[in-house]
């Protein structure tokens, strides 16, 4: 079973940037299709990204196309997604998500808190 622990938020003024890492022990990491959700305060968990097992194919929300990147590294069992251009409105805890060979996630992080700030 994969484990999933992510690591890269923190604090950012507005247009900044960051990156946020998730690494996965245990399972067969190039099985699993990856995905990053985030949940602001108050709100429902929303998708932001997702990659597939191949990583051939990627599919954003359309609030952060242009700006985030989702891209893995199978050698490092590690899956990233790097934000640009950060707003205000991104602010949430952000979690990494594992589905084997699918996108039916069932393996969740524990989530890193993202702060971006006017």
């Amino acid at each position: 079973q994969v484990q999933l622990v992510e690591s890269g938020g923190g604090l950012v003024q507005a247009g900044g940037s960051l990156r946020l890492s998730c690494v996965a022990s245990g399972g067969t990491f190039s099985s699993y299709a990856l995905g990053w959700f985030r949940q602001a305060p108050g709100k429902e968990r929303e998708f932001v990204a997702r990659i597939s097992w191949s990583a051939g194919s990627t599919y954003y929300t359309d609030s952060v196309k242009g700006r985030f990147t989702i891209s893995r590294d199978n050698a490092k069992n590690t899956v990233y997604l790097q934000m640009n251009s950060l707003k205000p409105e991104d602010t949430a805890v952000y979690y990494c998500a594992a589905g084997f060979l699918t996108y039916n996630y069932k393996i969740w992080g524990q989530g890193t808190q993202v702060t971006v700030f006017s």
